[in-house]
This record gives structure tokens, sequence and C-alpha cells, in this order.
């Protein structure tokens, strides 16, 4: 029975990995989210790199590029016990930094600074899913030097390693009457009476992680142009394992649970999937072009997560939650037309499956099947050039209809399971500006 009270009080840590795969950040560079970051296969300035380290040979002499995106994630819930509830605090700004170098005509190298996980998702502290998480934001960085390489006009081939940090902050409540009953019935043997009475309801315990960690990975990407007119790019980016450090508070404790809730450092691993894309790029009448291509991620690497304590929590060093994710696939379709030597207008959509099955779904992770809706424009004067673009990603509806939440609070007459089920509802705005100047 323990082991069910702390598998409810650290639900929070399990989601803060999971929260990372349902939004994958898909802002890495203007120029690149005006097509749908369909730009695997064509060059797109600096912020290449992020998207296919081979194509750096086709991007001329020094450049910088540095771009940020304005996010609005607008995300709500009809709760199936009635009402509804809307997410807070929903506007997010994640930036990138690129510079290549085009050594001579065989050789490039580059490097990169992007987030390619995060955002965020908090919801009001008397929402019925507290006891799954009130807030969770998780915020990757990714360092990313890369070469690459001509072997003739036709290929080229790059590789890169990747430093990553990762920081999260998650917060939820403890059912504390619900704890209290429980421990209380533990320690008398089933009739009660063991822990001194209750003149009422005793309030929530305020539980809130943060922790932080590195790790490191590759990455590689080919380039083939198979004719003057048609190009086929392919890249692969490798599982990055994190080792997060950090510490678990516990706040509004009554003194009669005081031992059993000590503030504590604690440790898990978390896996960034592998990835791998590939994309077809056609060259039309000189000034279009249109690329196809398609997003694998390696998100069923992630079965369970395994949460270790340095101080018991409820007389528990260690909880294991099961997540039992899905690999997925994402697929899209952009374009950019060259009005002159001075301007480009894009356009884009990505259709992206979600990773989280209805099993293990929590407001936490709000993930499901999402359509990406892009358009952008492009203005090249002397050395600088400026892209912008705007995107609608619509998540499908998707129906929470599981057990988790609270079930400590089915055992207390008129007490809230907690569950939170209902349907979910995510609608995102992306408005993205990036600046490059070339040396």
């Amino acid at each position: 029975m323990k082991k069910t009270v702390l598998s409810i009080i650290l639900l929070s840590l399990s989601a803060g990995s999971a929260f990372a795969s349902g939004y994958g950040v898909f802002t890495q560079g203007a120029a690149g989210l005006g097509q749908a970051n369909a730009v695997v296969a064509h060059p797109v300035g600096p912020s290449s790199l992020y998207f296919n380290p081979a194509l750096l040979n086709d991007i001329p002499g020094r450049q910088i590029e540095v771009g940020t995106t304005a996010i609005y994630a607008d995300r709500s819930v009809d709760l199936d016990s009635g009402g509804s509830e809307d997410s807070k605090n929903n506007w997010h700004f994640p930036s990138n930094l690129y510079y290549t170098h085009q050594v001579n005509e065989k050789l490039s190298t580059g490097f990169g600074l992007f987030f390619p996980f995060g955002l965020s998702t908090e919801w009001d502290d008397d929402y019925e899913g507290k006891y799954l998480g009130t807030s969770g934001e998780i915020l990757t960085l990714n360092i990313n030097p890369v070469i690459s390489y001509r072997l003739n006009d036709k290929l080229s081939i790059a590789g890169g390693f990747s430093i990553v940090y990762l920081d999260s902050t998650l917060k939820n409540k403890v059912n504390q009457t619900a704890t209290y009953t429980i421990v209380d019935l533990q320690l008398s043997g089933g009739v009660g009476g063991a822990l001194p009475p209750l003149t009422g309801p005793l309030k929530d315990i305020n539980q809130k992680f943060n922790g932080e960690g590195w790790g490191a990975g590759f990455n590689l990407g080919v380039l083939y142009k198979a004719t003057d007119y048609i190009s086929i790019g392919a890249t692969y980016r490798s599982q990055v394992n994190i080792d997060v450090e950090g510490r678990a508070t516990f706040n509004n404790v009554d003194p009669i649970l005081a031992p059993l809730f000590s503030d504590t450092n604690g440790d898990t691993d978390i896996s960034l999937p592998a990835q791998a894309t590939v994309g077809v790029a056609f060259t039309l009448y000189d000034n279009l072009i249109i690329e196809i291509g398609g997003r694998w991620e390696d998100w069923a690497s992630t079965e369970k997560l395994k949460i270790n304590l340095d101080t018991p929590v409820l007389g528990e060093n260690s909880s294991t939650t099961p997540r039992d994710w899905n690999s997925t696939w994402s697929y899209n379709l952009g374009g950019q037309y060259q009005i002159n030597e001075s301007f480009n207008l894009s356009a884009g959509y990505l259709y992206g499956k979600d990773a989280v099955p209805g099993s293990t779904f929590d407001p936490l992770i709000p993930d499901s099947d999402a359509h990406l809706f892009t358009l952008g424009g492009g203005w090249n004067t002397g050395a600088w050039t400026i892209n912008a673009a705007f995107g609608y990603e619509h998540h499908e509806d998707r129906k929470k209809d599981n057990d988790l939440g609270d079930p400590l609070g089915s055992l207390l007459v008129g007490s809230p399971t907690g569950t939170a089920n209902g349907k979910y509802k995510s609608d995102i705005y992306l408005s993205s500006i990036s600046v490059a100047y070339r040396f």
C-alpha cells in the first residue's frame, strides 16, 4: 500500500520526461518553420545546421543567425465531472543561435544552440487533476558543433556531437487526508485509531520537484543531389540519456505526518529519443522548391521511469511508473517561392502522431495527433537576411479515460478521485523571426 501512495505522490516526476515527448519544439528557425520543417533536402541558411548539417556545404562564406519564437499554447479540458478548465501562463519564447563557416569547396563547419524539447503546462491549484499535476515545465538546451564534407558534386556527408542540458520543475498536490487514513489503518492493523484523531480534513500537501542534468549524443546527415532538380536528404540524431538530479520538497505537511514527508534529494534517468528524418526536394521553374518528408521518433524506448530518493518518503526509497509510449512518425510538405532576388514566400503543413497511449495519458502530457499549418517569408538585402513565419498547430481532441489520478481519495466517503477525466483540447500559435548576417 505504501508503494501505491508513493507512486501517486511522485507521479509528477514521471510526467516530466513525458512532457517533452508531447511537445517537441518545431521552431528551430523561421525559414524552416515557414515550410513546416520540410527543409531536410534544401538549404535555408545557417539554421540548416539543425535540419541537416550536410547542407552546410551549400551555405557560402561565414554566417551567423539568431532567432526566437513567441508561442501561445491555448489548452483546456471539458471534465466528465462537469465544468471546464483552462491552462495558465501560456506564453513561451524558445530561441536559437547558429554559426556556419564554408572553409573551402569541400569542407564546412558550424555550431548551434537550440531548444529541441520543451514548453510547459500549468493548471489552477484547485483543478480536479491537481493530484496528477498542477504545473510541469521542462527545458532542454542542445550545444551542437558539426562538420560537413562534400565528397563529390552529388554527395555530402556530415556529423556532429551534442551536449544537452535539461532542467525541469514540476508541482502537484498530495491528498493529505487520504494519506493520513492509509497510514492510520496500516499502523492499527486495519481498525484505525493509531494516530491522533483529526478535527477536520487536512489541507493538501504542496509538492515541488526541481532537477537538472547533462547528457551527450551525436548526429549525422547526408545530402544526395540526384539531378539538378531533385535532392534527397536524411539525418539521424541519437538517443540522449540524462541523469537528472534534483530535490523534492513538501510544504503544508501536518505535524502528524511530517516524519513521512522529509524534503529529500533524488535522481532519475530521462532519455530523449533517437530521431531520423528524410526529405526529397524538387526544384521547379528555377524559383520554386517543394519538399516532402517524414520524421521518426523512438519514444517506444520510454517504457517506465524509476525515481530514487536519498531519504525515504512514506518509508520507500524508490518508485517505478510505467509509461509505455509509442514510436511515432510525422509527415510534412513545404515549399518556397522566390519572388525576386530580395523576397520569397513559403508555406507548409505537418501531420504528427502522438506518442502517449490512453492508459498513461495525464494532464501534464496533453498530447494528441497534431496538424501544423505555416506561412512565411524572407527578405534579403546585402549581407542581411530576415525571415518571419507564422504557424497554427491544432491538436485533435483527446479523451482522458483512465484511472490515473488520486485512487487514495476513493477510500474516503465523498472524496473525489481526481482523475480529471474528460476531453482535452490544444491549439498552439507560433510567430517566429530570424536574422542572419553573412561576413
